[in-house]
């Protein structure tokens, strides 16, 4: 518990590191800027917070907690995502997944003290494992929600999404681990129709009705759902997905997170790829896995080997690497891609 409490405290103080909460379909995430003023900043109790966003986990919860780390494919061929899901078991990871919307009154677990009197409402979205709410003060946008209470907000004449769009409203997503707030606009025809960089949320009706707790692409063990992510700094893909020139130091963070959170077997495939590569085996030798997270993680390994070769001018390896990547990475099956925008 000591490490895993370290680990999240050390990355609470990194703005390379985002966090997200929610479920697949509505998800909240914080981002920090570096140098970025500080409204709460107590790393050691899991808890910070800027002018436009903010994250805590429960203390209480972290003893609980189970991690794991893992990387994802891009559709890009020369990227990959990464994080370190943060899991409950089921049973203690569950809410009321309410249908309606719903008014919980006052939010005294806001994480700024001056947004306690803020009124807190479930959207309603039927999340298993997420509230995710609204919080206001605003007299008109309060008026109404309360009219709109026990109603869905996908109702073809329910104003309550216009106004809450509108109004820009605080959105708060809340799980049985903490909760991520954002106080900037919601991204729509106010910000451009885009996100604001930094925190920020999305709502995806087209993903919610999949009816998945996560993406297909995320390797969560049966039994667990993953409440949070945290998103360590990529060594390819800047925090709002732009591109990024290769940070050999990222990349070596997050290698010390999977080896010590990620799966075993598909750690296991990554080395066995760089040793087979180090001996310049032939490529159709390797025994190449059929279970598609070790697939994933051969591929994603070949990527990086390509970085690494090309940032130390190891023409040699290069070629080896390309080569390899001819058989194993010539095409990017969508089934097995994942988003490449922290939390996305």
């Amino acid at each position: 518990m000591a490490e895993l409490a370290d680990m999240l405290s050390t990355h609470l103080k990194d703005p390379e590191a985002g966090w997200s909460m929610g479920t697949f379909g509505a998800i909240a995430e914080f981002h920090q800027d570096p140098g970025e003023a500080l409204v709460v900043d107590a790393p050691e109790m899991f808890c910070r917070a800027t002018e436009r966003g903010g994250v805590r986990i429960d203390p209480a919860c972290v003893a609980d907690l189970v991690p794991v780390a893992y990387e994802a494919l891009s559709p890009r061929a020369h990227r990959w995502s990464h994080a370190v899901a943060l899991c409950l078991p089921e049973g203690d990871a569950r809410r009321e997944a309410r249908a309606l919307l719903t008014e919980l009154g006052p939010d005294e677990g806001a994480i700024r003290p001056g947004d306690r009197h803020g009124i807190l409402f479930d959207m309603g979205l039927s999340l298993p494992q997420c509230d995710f709410c609204i919080r206001t003060e605003d007299i008109a946008l309060l008026e109404v929600m309360r009219r709109c209470v026990g109603r869905s907000l996908f109702e073809a004449d329910n104003p309550a999404m216009q106004a809450i769009l509108k109004a820009h409203p605080h959105r708060v997503a809340v799980t049985a681990i903490g909760r991520v707030e954002v106080y900037q606009k919601i991204g729509g025809p106010d910000t451009g129709g885009i996100s604001p960089p930094g925190p920020h949320t999305h709502v995806l009706p087209q993903l919610l009705r999949s009816g998945r707790t996560h993406s297909a692409n995320t390797p969560i063990p049966p039994g667990l759902l993953p409440l949070g992510s945290l998103h360590p700094g990529n060594p390819v893909v800047g925090p709002m997905g732009e591109e990024r020139g290769f940070d050999p130091h990222l990349h070596e963070r997050f290698r010390g997170l999977l080896e010590c959170y990620g799966n075993a077997s598909t750690v296991a495939v990554k080395a066995d790829l760089i040793a087979a590569l180090a001996r310049n085996d032939h490529p159709q030798n390797f025994a190449c896995p059929n279970d598609r997270s070790a697939r994933a993680a051969m591929r994603v390994g070949l990527r990086q080997q390509e970085h690494l070769a090309r940032q130390g001018g190891d023409d040699r390896r290069l070629a080896t690497v390309l080569a390899w990547r001819a058989v194993y990475d010539r095409a990017v099956d969508a089934a097995d891609i994942d988003d490449e925008a922290p939390g996305h």
